[in-house]
């Protein structure tokens, strides 16, 4: 809860910043636009929704349950954390095992590094991107050692990584390396929805 995730999506869909976020009760749902392989002879545009599942943890699993709803038939997951925040960073973990259907502890979301398995994600064929929000909120002077600690989510979900300001629309400007990221992110959602990977054969179900 907190970390961004409502001025996140509103950024990602609507290239505008969120004057007046809210708390995000259950679940909302924006669309953006997508130029899958944009610049090649497969270019083909496609509508992208994004569920943005409010963070509330609760100690019943009622809640998990309920959210467990809108975990159905996803085809990508992005892991939004708060820099400023290290337990936000560790709580990653058990957000993406719950996500992902592997989260067999029966309520909380904290976690430590002594209680994460790697190979629980050895397996994956959902995409992941985590994505560190209040980069503006770092210190300078310790905004290296910040990023050096979150580097290693990444490589943990074997994801990308972008680390912004929902404030700020110039991290996802058009030609820079976070906007690269994220169309290759979502052409690999889009692969996941509607291709078939066998071999080095995709077929295309329309």
């Amino acid at each position: 809860a907190g970390v961004g995730k409502s001025s996140l999506v509103h950024l990602l869909c609507q290239n505008q910043v969120l004057g007046n976020p809210s708390w995000t009760v259950g679940c909302s749902v924006d669309v953006r636009i997508h130029d899958y392989k944009e610049g090649t002879p497969e270019e083909k545009t496609y509508y992208i929704e994004l569920w943005d599942v409010g963070g509330s943890v609760g100690s019943a699993t009622s809640v998990k349950s309920t959210r467990a709803v809108f975990y159905n038939l996803l085809n990508g997951i992005i892991l939004v954390h708060d820099l400023t925040n290290k337990k936000s960073s560790q709580n990653l973990y058990r957000w993406s095992l719950e996500a992902l259907n592997r989260d067999v502890a029966p309520t909380g979301v904290l976690v430590t590094n002594g209680d994460y398995d790697r190979e629980q994600f050895a397996d994956n064929q959902i995409p992941l991107l985590v994505i560190g929000t209040k980069l503006d909120q770092i210190p300078e002077t310790k905004r290296n050692e910040v990023l050096s600690r979150t580097a290693f989510l990444a490589e943990d979900f074997n994801a990308e990584e972008i680390n912004l300001d929902c404030t700020n629309p110039r991290y996802l400007a058009a030609g820079s390396s976070n906007a690269v990221k994220l169309s290759r992110f979502f052409d690999k959602v889009i692969e996941k929805r509607y291709f078939l990977r066998d071999g080095n054969q995709v077929c295309h179900f329309s």
